[in-house]
């Protein structure tokens, strides 16, 4: 039997991750204002970006399961989005660099009866001191232009990071164990019937 999930998401790397779970959707991106209201913390406002999400693409497909998510980068509680250029990709990095920071992910699935399901997970991340020259070569790669914080721990970035705390899954932009809490309270997705594909003995 098929589920009518709908991702409303662009993001590759959040279908990606959605795919450990082993169930159907398609992708709707959701088109929505994402920027911040006056006096909206960084935690509310990723809460309220997934919410929106879900909501925008319900209200085309109201006979469906949607999911939006949303994920942002937090330094000493201040918000951190995607790098509208270069120069603000590098100086992001920059004030990342040898610190501490935070990545938050909200999840949040509306089923077609229109109830509201929703999780928040948060991960503590470590970089290592950058010279310019490493952050220079980064941005110049270009990966770190649609990314929140302006980085990508499974590409190149990764090599960057010494120390996590937290979900990895959370980081890429879809916290895999609070999804799959948020699939299951909808009735999509059941854990006592996963099966694993057979691999062969290494």
């Amino acid at each position: 039997m098929s589920v009518s999930l709908i991702l409303a998401s662009a993001s590759p790397r959040r279908a990606d991750l959605l795919k450990r779970f082993g169930l159907p959707f398609t992708i709707e991106p959701a088109d929505i204002d994402e920027q911040p209201i006056a006096g909206e913390s960084g935690p509310a406002l990723i809460r309220r970006v997934a919410r929106e999400k879900a909501q925008a693409v319900r209200g085309q497909c109201p006979n469906h399961h949607v999911l939006g998510s949303d994920t942002g980068v937090l330094l000493d509680q201040a918000f951190m989005g995607k790098p509208a250029s270069s120069d603000e990709a590098f100086q992001m990095l920059e004030r990342l660099s040898g610190r501490s920071h935070e990545v938050s992910s909200a999840v949040c699935i509306i089923t077609p009866e229109g109830d509201v399901l929703e999780a928040f997970a948060t991960t503590t991340v470590w970089l290592a001191t950058l010279p310019k020259t490493w952050i220079e070569a980064y941005v110049a790669s270009g990966d770190p232009m649609d990314k929140a914080g302006a980085y990508a721990i499974q590409n190149e970035a990764g090599l960057f990071v010494s120390r996590i705390e937290g979900s990895y899954s959370n980081v890429v932009g879809l916290p895999l164990y609070e999804t799959g809490q948020l699939l299951r309270r909808a009735g999509l997705w059941h854990p006592e019937r996963l099966t694993l594909a057979k691999r062969a003995p290494v």
